[in-house]
Parts: C-alpha cells; structure tokens; sequence
C-alpha cells in the first residue's frame, strides 16, 4: 500500500515483517554456507557467499520501499571526510588498545612479537592461518569490503532507515543493535556442532558476541545518526576486521591470548568517543 505522493507507509507492521523477513532469509543462506559450504576452509578463507547474498537481498528490499543504496547512506559525494573519520576511530582505539595487550604480557614475563598474516577471525582466537603473500592479502581485502557492505548496508542502512520512521531513532538503533549482535551466533553454533566448544563456553560467547558487535553497531548507529551516511562506521568496520585479521600478537604460549580483552578496551574506547562528539554536537546545537 503507498500513498498518493507514492512514497511507502512506514508502517510498524509492515517495517517489522520486513526486517524479520530480511533478517531471516539472510541469516538461513548464512548458516548454510557456515555449516555445509564452509568457504572459510577454501582460498577464500571468509564466508562471502552470504553477505553477496544480503547485498542482492538489499538491492530488492530498497526498490520495493522506493529507496537507494544513496539514501540509506552510501552516498559517494561525503565519503572521503567521513572515511578519514572512520579509519582515524579505528586505527587510534586499536593502537591503545594493542599496546595495553603488549604491556600486560611484558608484566607477565612473556617474549612478545607480532605477526603480520591472514587469518580467519573468531573471539575464541585466530582459525586458519594462510601465509602471507600479495593474492591472499588482496583476497582478504576484497572480503572485508564484501562483509561492510553487506552488513553496514543492512544493519545500519535498511533496518535502522526504516525502523526509525515509526519507532524513532533511538529505538531503533537498539533494534539494529540487537539483530546484528545475534547474527554473530552462528560462529558459536559451528563450534558447537563440531564438538570444539561445550555449552557454559557457548553461553559465555554468546553474550560475548552480542555485546561486542552491539557496542559497535550502537555506536555506527550514532554515526549515522551524527553525519547522515554509512562511511564513519563501513571504514571503521573495514579496519577493525581486517587489522583482526592480519595483525596479531605472538609469545612463547600462544597467539592472540589477549585477543578478547583488546576489542573490548578497542569497541569501549571507540563507542566513549563518539558519543562524547555526539553529546558536544547536541550541546553547540542547543
């Protein structure tokens, strides 16, 4: 149903169904490529078919709703002022928070080095390291643009562009938050049924998940809302996955032991920043 100006209703029912529909259908290609296909085993080292899969969901859902990849914030005239705000997050928080690993692992007499080479990313540690060469490092990169497009396109695009017409912004960028904290789970369901993780680990992971991604799709959300576009948050998200994972923090008892800890103190001290910018905004426009 549409209006006579031809724009969609925004209704609450019908932007529930669409999120849950979207949601859904992307999360069950996505369980099926982690599960059967499982890319992430090939040369490709990365589930990409799911998240090629949202981007062609994506393009249907914004020409059913009258919308574009440019208004839900892909728009490619404000991107660079806004990539160097992204990339300036992430690279800041990350060296805080890499140097704060290496200092306790120092404090704990431990030999540290670190590693430049292409790995999978999981919070439970570093999977399936491929060694270091020009193809594997564009290959990663590739994904990595994959990955932000499809997830920063329909978290804090579609969901966040719809939900907040009928709910308001706040509302819904908790909802978005919410979604893309459980679409991580799938990583936690494949250790499961493969036997390499026990159920209070699972537990543990879980929340581990929801809480990280959604401290940083809170805060992405922010963005959007602080800058009108998707760019702080898709370079951002860019280079957190890929300095996850390419650089890693190496001793005699293992690799990335501290990995956890460093993207809490990292998502933390991202999310302090921008809504300490967001705050002095709100107070220089009142």
């Amino acid at each position: 149903m549409e209006e006579n100006n031809s724009q969609p209703v925004y209704s609450k029912t019908r932007v529930i169904i669409t999120i849950a529909a979207v949601y859904v259908i992307c999360s069950i290609v996505k369980y099926i490529e982690f599960f059967f296909i499982q890319t992430d085993r090939t040369f490709i080292a990365d589930n990409v078919i799911c998240k090629i899969f949202s981007i062609i969901v994506l393009a249907m859902v914004l020409a059913i709703w009258k919308l574009s990849f440019k208004k839900i914030g892909f728009d490619l005239s404000r991107i660079w002022k806004n990539m160097l705000y992204g990339f300036a997050l992430g690279i800041s928080t990350f060296a805080i928070s890499y140097l704060v690993e290496i200092l306790i692992l120092f404090a704990q007499g431990k030999t540290v080095r670190l590693g430049f080479y292409v790995t999978n990313f999981a919070l439970s540690g570093a999977t399936n390291a491929v060694e270091l060469s020009l193809s594997a490092l564009l290959i990663c990169i590739a994904g990595n643009i994959i990955n932000v497009v499809a997830e920063e396109g329909l978290f804090r695009g579609l969901f966040l562009q719809l939900a907040k017409k009928p709910f308001g912004f706040k509302k819904a960028n908790f909802i978005q938050a919410l979604l893309f904290g459980t679409w991580h789970f799938v990583s936690v369901a494949l250790e499961l049924r493969n036997g390499t993780m026990n159920i209070p680990t699972a537990i543990v992971m879980t929340i581990g998940y929801i809480v990280l991604a959604g401290i940083l799709a809170l805060e992405w959300g922010t963005c959007v809302f602080m800058t009108g576009v998707l760019w702080v948050g898709v370079f951002e998200h860019f280079f957190n996955n890929f300095i996850g994972n390419t650089l890693h923090v190496i001793t005699e008892t293992g690799t990335d032991e501290l990995q956890i800890a460093r993207i809490v103190l990292s998502n933390i001290l991202s999310l302090t920043v921008v809504l300490l910018l967001n705050s002095r905004k709100k107070k220089l426009q009142s």
